[in-house]
C-alpha cells in the first residue's frame, strides 16, 4: 500500500500539490467565512459549584451570567472626594450603557463593601457578556489610578513565536542536509499540514464541538514539530538511497515503504494518546485532544502524499547547493525570527535580504558556484556509531548515570500543587494585573478570590437556618469578610426562595490555604443545614477550580492507564517483543515525570522567574494529562524510528549487539536534528504572555530534550545491550494470537532486487 501510494503521488506529482493548493484555500476561505466559535468556558460536572451557579442563574440572573470583571480605582484624595466619584460615576452610568454590561457601583448601597477601609482604593463591580471598551472610558484626573481587571480584559496579542521556531529550523536543517531544497521540504510540509489541519479545520470544528480558545495555538505548537520530524526522517531515508544509486521513484517508494510506514504508526500513536483526553469525560479537555490530534493527521497526510510528489518535483536538486540559496535561506531565518520577536525592521531586512539575493543569483546564473553537500560517511566511521560501542562496553555504568539523572529531575513533582494561575500571574504591564495589586494592597489579597454561598429556602420558616449559615461562615477562621444574606425578592424577604452570601477569605485565591477554607466551610454547612429543609451550596471561582481539579485527578489514572496499555500492545503488535515496549513505556514515563519535575520548579515554585518572567503558582489541573498525551505521543516517534531501524538491522544481521549501533548510528543525526528544533518551537512559545501556553511550551521543549539525549542516546543503548536477543523475545501462544503491524517495510534487499545496488554492511551509508 505504501509503495503503491507513493508510486502514484510520483506519477501525479502536480496534481497532488495542486490539490494541496486548492484544498488549503478552499478550507481556509470557509473557516474565514463562517468564523470561529471557540470556548473558553468549562465547569466540573456533577459539583457543588455547578449546582450553585446553578442557583444564581435562577434566582440571581444579573450575578450568575456573562463574565467577571472589574474597575478598580485609587486616589490618595480618597474615593469619596466629590471630583473623583462624580468622574468614576459618569464612567459607570456610560459603561452600562454598553450592551450586555452591568455594574455594581462601589457608590451604590450594594457596593458598600467595595470601598476599602482606609478609603483610598474601592472597585466596581461588572459582569458582561463579552469583551468591551471599558479602559476607554476611564476618566483623566489627577491623582486618579483606574485599571481594569478580570481576565476577560487581560488579553494581549501574542507575538508569532511559532517563526522562531521556523527561523531555527531553516538552520538546523541546513546543516543537517547542507541543502536549500532539502531544507525547505520539511518546513513546507509542515507548514501546509498545520494550515489545513490546525487553522482551517479546527475554525471549522469549533461549530460543532467545544474547542477552548488555547487549543489552535497548542495545535499548532504540536503540528510544526511533528509535521517538521515526519518530513525529516523521509527525506533521510530518500537520499540514502538515492546515494546508494536508487533512481527517484525507486527511492521515494523505498522511503515510504520504511520511513513512511514508522511515520504513519508513530502519527497514529500520537493521535491516539491525544483522543484519549476523551475519556477525561470534560468538553473543555477533550476539545484540546480533538484539535492537536486533527492537526497532527493533517500533518501526517501531509507526509506522505504532498513530500512524495514534492521529492518528485525537486529529486534533482536535492543534493545540491548553491551560494544564493544559502544565503537567501540565511537571510529568510533572520525575517522570520524578526517576525516572531515583533522586530518589524529585522523582518523586513531578512525578507528583502532573501529576495534581492534570489534575484541578483538569477541575473548571475552564469557566475553561479555550487557547494558540494558533505559526503556521506559509512555507518561505522560516524561519531553516533563509536558513541553506542562506548555505552555497550559499559552498560550498567551508563543506565545508573541516566536513570539517576532523570529521577533527580523528578524530585520536584512530588511538591506538585494541583490549581489555577490568576491576574496575580500577569505581566505588571498589563491592567487586570495593577487592578489584582490594587485590590491585594486595599482590601487584603482574599478580595481577589471571593466566592458565594447559594442558599434555596422556603418561606419564612427557614430564614433562622439562612442567618445560622453565615454566622457559621462568618466564625469561620479562614474568612475575612461576609456579607448579610442577600434574598432573591428583596421587597419580601420572607418570600424569597434563594439567597445569597459572598464570602471573602483572607487568603489569595493560589494560596493552598484557600482550599482548605473552602472545603471546611462546606462540611460546616453540610452541618448546620442538616434537617432544617435549606440547601446551600459554596461556588464561586474558587470553588469551582477545586472541583474541577478534584474530578480531573479522580479521573487522572484512568487516562494514564489506557493510554499506556494501549501503546504497549501496538508496540507489541509491532516489534513482536515483550521487553521493547515494556522498555519503552517505563522509559517515557521517565522523561515525562522528569519534563514534570522541571515544570514545578520554573512554574510553581519560581526558579529562573528574573530569567524567564513567570511569576510562581500553582499548575493547572488538566496540565499534567495534556503534556503527558502530547509527549506520550512524541517519545514514541523516536521510539519507533529508532527502534524500527534497530529491528530492520537485526533482522537483516542476526546481531543484537551490532543492529543497536547501526540503528542509532543510522538515526542519531536525523533525530537530534528534529529534537533541536522541536525543543526551540516549543521553547518559543515561552515568549507568549499567557502563562498556560509559556507551560506547554516549556514542558514539551524539556521532555523532548530529555527524551533525545538521556533516553534515546544513552538509556536505549545501555538496556539493550544487557538485555541482548530476549529483546525481541515473544511467547508463541502470544505471537500467535496477536495481529501484525510492520513498520519495518520490506529488507533494503528485497526493494532493490534485481537492481545493481550493493547494500553491504561494509559501504551501505547514512547521512
Amino acid at each position: 500500500m505504501y509503495r503503491a501510494l507513493a508510486r502514484w503521488c510520483y506519477q501525479h506529482r502536480w496534481t497532488v500539490v495542486g490539490l494541496w493548493v486548492v484544498g488549503l484555500i478552499a478550507i481556509n476561505a470557509v473557516a474565514g467565512a463562517v468564523g470561529e466559535a471557540y470556548s473558553s468556558e468549562f465547569t466540573a460536572p456533577q459539583s457543588e459549584s455547578t449546582r450553585g451557579f446553578e442557583v444564581l442563574e435562577t434566582h440571581f440572573p444579573d450575578m450568575g451570567g456573562g463574565l467577571g470583571g472589574s474597575i478598580v480605582f485609587a486616589t490618595p484624595d480618597g474615593v469619596h472626594d466629590a471630583e473623583v466619584a462624580a468622574a468614576m460615576e459618569a464612567m459607570f452610568a456610560e459603561a452600562a450603557t454598553i450592551e450586555g454590561v452591568t455594574i455594581v457601583s462601589p457608590y451604590s448601597p450594594f457596593g458598600a463593601q467595595q470601598i476599602a477601609p482606609d478609603g483610598e482604593v474601592a472597585y466596581a463591580q461588572v459582569n458582561l457578556e463579552e469583551g468591551d471598551q471599558l479602559a476607554a472610558l476611564t476618566p483623566d484626573l489627577d491623582g486618579l489610578t483606574v485599571e481594569v481587571g478580570g481576565w476577560i480584559f487581560a488579553e494581549v496579542a501574542p507575538p508569532e513565536t511559532e517563526l522562531i521556531g521556523l527561523a531555527f529550523a531553516v538552520v538546523v536543517l541546513i546543516l543537517a542536509f547542507g541543502s536549500v531544497m532539502a531544507m525547505g521540504l520539511p518546513i513546507a510540509v509542515a507548514v501546509a499540514g498545520v494550515a489545513v489541519g490546525g487553522v482551517g479545520v479546527v475554525t471549522l470544528l469549533t461549530h460543532t464541538t467545544t474547542i477552548p480558545e488555547i487549543a489552535p495555538l497548542i495545535g499548532i505548537m504540536i503540528g510544526l514539530g511533528v509535521g517538521i520530524d515526519y518530513a525529516l526522517f523521509i527525506v533521510t531515508r530518500y537520499r540514502e538511497l538515492t546515494r546508494a544509486g536508487a533512481d527517484p521513484q525507486r527511492a521515494i517508494e523505498g522511503a515510504m515503504d520504511t520511513a513512511g510506514r514508522a511515520v504513519v504508526f508513530a502519527g497514529i500513536t500520537v493521535m491516539t494518546s491525544l483522543l484519549g483526553l476523551l475519556l477525561i469525560g470534560l468538553e473543555f479537555i477533550g476539545g484540546m485532544g480533538i484539535a492537536a490530534s486533527v492537526t497532527v493527521a493533517a500533518t501526517l497526510l501531509a507526509s506522505i502524499t504532498l513530500l512524495p510528489s514534492l521529492l518528485a518535483i525537486a529529486h534533482a536538486r536535492l543534493e545540491i547547493t548553491r551560494w544564493r540559496g544559502l544565503i537567501a535561506a540565511g537571510f529568510a531565518a533572520i525575517g522570520l525570527l524578526g517576525l516572531g520577536l515583533g522586530i518589524g525592521l529585522l523582518g523586513a531586512i531578512g525578507g528583502i535580504g532573501a529576495v534581492v539575493t534570489l534575484l541578483a543569483g538569477l541575473a548571475l546564473t552564469p557566475l553561479r558556484r555550487e557547494v558540494p553537500t558533505r559526503r556521506a560517511r559509512p555507518l561505522r566511521d560516524t561519531l553516533a556509531y563509536r558513541w553506542s560501542r562506548a555505552i555497550q562496553a559499559r552498560p550498567w555504568t551508563f543506565l545508573v548515570v541516566g536513570a539517576g539523572l532523570l529521577g533527580v529531575l523528578t524530585v520536584p513533582v512530588f511538591g506538585l500543587q494541583f490549581g489555577f494561575s490568576d491576574e496575580g500571574n500577569l505581566s505588571e504591564e498589563l491592567s487586570a494585573r495593577r487592578a489584582y495589586d490594587l485590590i491585594a494592597e486595599g482590601f487584603g489579597p482574599g478580595h481577589n478570590g471571593p466566592f458565594v454561598v447559594a442558599i434555596e429556602a422556603d418561606g419564612a420558616q427557614d430564614l433562622p437556618a439562612v442567618q445560622a449559615i453565615a454566622d457559621t461562615v462568618a466564625a469561620d477562621e479562614g474568612v475575612a469578610q461576609v456579607s448579610p444574606p442577600f434574598p432573591s425578592d428583596p421587597a419580601d424577604p420572607t418570600a424569597a426562595e434563594a439567597f445569597l452570601i459572598q464570602v471573602v477569605p483572607t487568603t489569595s485565591p493560589q494560596d493552598a490555604e484557600t482550599e482548605a477554607t473552602v472545603l471546611r466551610i462546606r462540611d460546616d454547612i453540610a452541618s448546620v443545614a442538616e434537617g432544617t429543609g435549606v440547601e446551600a451550596w459554596v461556588t464561586g471561582a474558587v470553588p469551582t477550580n477545586i472541583d474541577f481539579g478534584d474530578y480531573l485527578e479522580g479521573r487522572m489514572l484512568l487516562f494514564f492507564g489506557a493510554v499506556l496499555g494501549v501503546s504497549f500492545l501496538l508496540l507489541m503488535m509491532v516489534f513482536r517483543s515483550l521487553l521493547v515496549p515494556l522498555k519503552a513505556v517505563v522509559m517515557n514515563l521517565l522523561s515525562i515525570a522528569a519534563a514534570y519535575g522541571v515544570v514545578v520548579a520554573l512554574f510553581q515554585w519560581g526558579w529562573l522567574g528574573g530569567l524567564t518572567g513567570i511569576a510562581p503558582g500553582p499548575i493547572e489541573p488538566f496540565v499534567p494529562m495534556m503534556l503527558f498525551a502530547i509527549v506520550f505521543g512524541l517519545s514514541m516517534d523516536y521510539e519507533v524510528f529508532l527502534l524500527s531501524r534497530i529491528k530492520e538491522e537485526y533482522d537483516r544481521t542476526g546481531d543484537p549487539a551490532r543492529s543497536v549501533a547501526d540503528g542509532l548510528a543510522a538515526t542519531a543525526r536525523v533525530i537530534s536534528a528534529a529534537a533541536a528544533i522541536m525543543v526551540v518551537v516549543f521553547g518559543s512559545f515561552l515568549l507568549e504572555d499567557d502563562r498556560i501556553v509559556k507551560l506547554f511550551g516549556t514542558g514539551l521543549g524539556v521532555a523532548v530534550l530529555l527524551d533525545a539525549t538521556l533516553v534515546r542516546m544513552l538509556l536505549v543503548p545501555a538496556t539493550m545491550e544487557l538485555l541482548g536477543s530476549r529483546n525481541w523475545w515473544l511467547p508463541r501462544w502470544l505471537d500467535r494470537i496477536l495481529p501484525t503491524l510492520n513498520v519495518e517495510g520490506a529488507a533494503l534487499e528485497e526493494l532493490h532486487a534485481g537492481s545493481e545496488l550493493d547494500l553491504t554492511d561494509d559501504d551501505w551509508v547514512r547521512v
